[in-house]
């Protein structure tokens, strides 16, 4: 009953069978005949007359040998038996209800006694269970009507609602929306064309906000220049040592700015890898950096990604390990048959709860201070998994229960 287009179904089914119900109902009483039990009650005293006057007066009646000859009511035969009985003369007469051959009137033959058979006809009776079963069957076909159109009425009343669950879904890793087919009713396409026209703005706005940020990294190059080139003339070596330090920071917020932007932009150049090497390989050019990253283990995986670009998350991901947790032991193994893993964990002292949501954010740092003893410009992470979505990818970041951070890294393999 959660989904919109049941619960406006269901409500237009008990509003028509409830509204068919009372009117039938009204007719029902006002127009319908007497009921059956008061129809074979006089049906049923006439009877017992006839079967005490022939009993007391035999004579007067032409008694048969056998009952009438037809085919049997077997229903009106008891119904007539009960109601004699019910009457209170204490004896349920033999009685035989049949039609006369040829769609003949109805006869009824009771028994009197050993002189043999009175037979007299008696009117045509309506059912012994009245017109609820009628009712019943014509209040059947009004639901299944009923429930046919509302079914109909309820998809086209949702239609709207529904091009737009079908529009959220189409959205790609980059967040674009592709182009919506502007046909059907007139909601239908009013919606699609808002769509259409908010998805161009996204992507208008997605695109001028990066040009602004690669042109502020480009930018920033020159002013940085300028300033490296006057440390020089700075005496003060302590001084000099501080000016450079934050020149180089700003520097790596420029080139950190410029590949996000280029991450964002890319065009991938897909491949078939295998998955495990490509890991071992950045592990073992880490080391030759003197990063303490190490294979633990290995399943052979294959994806269909784009070398480079996926090197580039990887690396932002063990250094980030490296650097920050110590140490990174990374694996490799299947999450499930079409999905290849990469589980990062470091020894390091984890982020707090309140804080690990924020992790893919910008400039994002545990250590407000933002001390530079550890060198990065904190888009790492937001670089990291801005490749692995436009990859169709995952990435959650977690503190193990044993300490440190686990990065888990999923891809659809192949």
């Amino acid at each position: 009953m959660s989904s919109l287009r049941v619960r406006i179904a269901v409500a237009l089914v008990v509003a028509i069978v409830s509204v068919v119900t009372v009117i039938t109902g009204l007719v029902l009483a006002l127009l319908s005949p007497p009921g059956p039990e008061h129809t074979i009650q006089p049906v049923a005293r006439q009877l017992e007359l006839l079967i005490n006057a022939a009993e007391a007066h035999p004579e007067s009646f032409n008694l048969a040998s056998a009952p009438a000859v037809g085919a049997a009511d077997q229903s009106t035969t008891e119904w007539l038996r009960d109601v004699i009985l019910a009457r209170g003369n204490g004896r349920k007469p033999e009685v035989i209800v049949v039609r006369a051959p040829g769609n003949g009137p109805m006869q009824a033959s009771v028994r009197i006694g050993s002189r043999g058979w009175l037979v007299a006809p008696i009117p045509d009776l309506p059912p012994r269970k009245g017109p609820l079963h009628v009712l019943f069957g014509w209040l059947g076909l009004i639901t299944i009507g009923a429930t046919t159109i509302a079914v109909y009425v309820a998809h086209r009343m949702v239609l709207t609602l529904a091009l737009l669950q079908n529009a959220v879904e189409k959205i790609g890793p980059d967040g674009t929306l592709p182009s919506l087919p502007e046909v059907g009713p007139a909601e239908v396409r009013a919606t699609a064309r808002a769509l259409n026209t908010l998805s161009a703005r996204l992507t208008s706005a997605m695109d001028s906000r990066m040009r602004v940020v690669a042109a502020a990294g480009h930018d920033m190059r020159t002013p940085i220049t300028r300033m490296r080139l006057r440390t020089e003339f700075i005496e003060d070596d302590a001084e000099r040592s501080h000016w450079l330090r934050d020149i180089d920071e700003l520097n790596r917020i420029a080139d950190s700015a410029i590949a996000l932007v280029r991450a964002s932009a890319s065009t991938f150049e897909v491949e078939n890898l295998r998955l495990d090497e490509l890991v071992a390989a950045i592990a073992s050019d880490l080391r030759d950096q003197k990063l303490d990253v190490h294979v633990v283990s290995t399943v052979p995986v294959s994806v269909r990604v784009d070398r480079l670009v996926l090197s580039r998350a990887l690396r932002n991901l063990l250094i980030n390990a490296a650097t920050h947790g110590l140490s990174a032991e990374a694996r490799v193994e299947h999450a499930s048959p079409a999905t290849a893993r990469i589980v990062i964990q470091d020894r390091g002292p984890g982020i707090p709860d309140e804080k690990i949501g924020q992790v893919f954010e910008p400039f994002f740092r545990v250590d407000r201070a933002r001390r530079q003893d550890i060198p990065g410009a904190g888009l790492g992470l937001t670089i990291a998994r801005e490749i692995i979505q436009l990859a169709g990818g995952t990435i959650t970041i977690r503190n193990g229960t044993g300490g440190g951070l686990v990065q888990e890294v999923d891809l659809p393999a192949v």
